[in-house]
């Protein structure tokens, strides 16, 4: 590949150390299937699907096919007071595949959006309902919900909160589900239901009465994929019942077959209210995110309103974005017609058994997995988050890329990926893991 002298001065790069990227660029400039390339031509495997966006690997011919298409049949069409019948038939096509009785949907261009999109919609629920004084949230400590003020306010992770919580909202933390006694669990842990309490015990303290929604992510993937232990879901949605508490799933991650199962609510056999997703929705193509409802949520939102107003004062400039939602279509087509979440599935125990044959090795704290996800904690450094750092980049020289928060990585190929792919990305992990630099780190 040709290289061309590259001004980087411009572009301030976010969740980026930009001075270090600066001395140390890593640059993408191509892509196919499971595989990078640099503006140098050199490969570099996909662990990540992109950043959990491309579960069909990338270029797919049939989503730019489709995009194409659609920008010179509509490139862009308002969505207040307007649609698109594209938009339509995606919601329809969502429905399709969405947990039971989840069959209203709402479209933004991020996961982000959709998290404070799901929080709106709780509250205007709880309006409709006649319990306005429902607006305290609760959320779950190591938890991500994107980073506006609303999923700021929910963040579990004390780095995305620090600097911002002036602006948060009235959101309360239960406890996150992992502890020591569960390093090496492949699947769901045995023990930490009872963790589940924690709704019940903030329902006695402030008043169960007084909160709108949970929000939790059915696997804790930012975090380094925290698998919940076994009926902890279930309990969760227990709680939320007695209480009148809407239980929200942020399946921004686990969406769209990453567990085997179009959404790890129905892996899991627990349905939420409310159902954010994003990412893989286009295969990454195309910026977009949505936000599944029941119908009597959205039923009771709208008949509460009598005037000629939207009875929901919310929206983007690109909900419903019409070549998104071709890229989503052409996206939806793909996991449909060539099996892809049960393809996952099937893989599943072939990457898994490649993430576990790491356990022995010194950097190697502990592995978490579940479906074609997994978290790889390293063994604490000098400074929280340096060896995570460091290992991404090492990674990346080797041929490899993976998300790295703090110290953990997550590993998580797209569902295309052969068993040979994986095996050649563990090897990857295998040798920057054993290099002596990193015992000094």
């Amino acid at each position: 590949m040709d290289q061309q002298p590259l001004n980087m001065d411009h572009h301030w790069l976010p969740f980026t150390n930009n001075k270090l990227f600066h001395a140390e660029p890593q640059l993408f400039a191509k892509a196919s299937g499971v595989r990078y390339w640099t503006p140098e031509g050199r490969e570099i495997l996909d662990g990540a699907s992109g950043l959990f966006c491309c579960a069909a690997g990338h270029g797919r011919r049939e989503i730019a096919e489709a995009v194409h298409a659609q920008l010179l049949e509509l490139d862009y069409s308002p969505h207040f007071q307007r649609a698109a019948p594209i938009s339509f038939e995606l919601a329809e096509r969502l429905s399709g595949i969405l947990p039971k009785g989840l069959d209203r949907v709402f479209f933004g261009s991020s996961g982000s959006e959709a998290v404070d999109t799901a929080m709106k919609i709780c509250l205007a629920y709880h309006r409709a309902k006649g319990e306005a004084q429902r607006t305290r949230f609760v959320s779950r400590a190591w938890g991500y919900h994107g980073v506006n003020l609303g999923g700021t306010s929910l963040a579990g992770m004390v780095g995305n909160r620090r600097e911002f919580s002036s602006v948060t909202c009235d959101v309360v933390h239960m406890r996150h589900t992992w502890s020591d006694e569960q390093r090496f669990t492949r699947g769901q842990p045995d023990d930490g239901a009872w963790l589940a309490d924690d709704l019940e015990e903030l329902c006695k303290t402030y008043g169960g009465e007084t909160i709108a929604a949970v929000f939790v992510e059915p696997i804790a993937g930012s975090i380094g994929t925290i698998v919940p232990p076994k009926g902890y879901l279930q309990r969760l949605r227990t709680i939320a019942d007695k209480h009148g508490i809407l239980l929200v799933f942020d399946e921004v991650i686990t969406g769209f077959g990453r567990t085997g199962a179009a959404f790890a609510s129905q892996e899991f056999g627990v349905t939420p209210d409310v159902l954010t997703m994003a990412k893989a929705l286009t295969n990454g193509a195309i910026p977009m995110s949505a936000v599944a409802v029941k119908t009597e949520i959205q039923q009771a939102v709208i008949g509460s309103i009598k005037a000629d107003r939207p009875e929901l004062m919310h929206g983007y400039t690109y909900s419903a974005h019409p070549v998104a939602c071709a890229a989503a279509l052409a996206s939806l087509n793909i996991y449909r017609d060539d099996g892809l979440f049960a393809r996952g599935q099937a893989m599943s125990d072939a990457f898994l058994d490649a993430v576990f044959s790491l356990r022995n090795l010194a950097q190697v704290h502990d592995l978490r997995g579940y479906g074609m996800i997994s978290g790889i904690q390293l063994t604490p450094g000098k400074a929280p988050g340096e060896k995570g750092s460091l290992v991404q980049r090492l990674l990346f020289k080797e041929g490899l890329h993976v998300k790295a928060t703090g110290d953990a990585l997550i590993f998580a190929p797209a569902l295309v990926t052969t068993e040979d792919e994986i095996g050649a990305m563990t090897d990857i992990l295998r040798k920057v893991l054993g290099r002596s630099e990193l015992m000094a780190a």
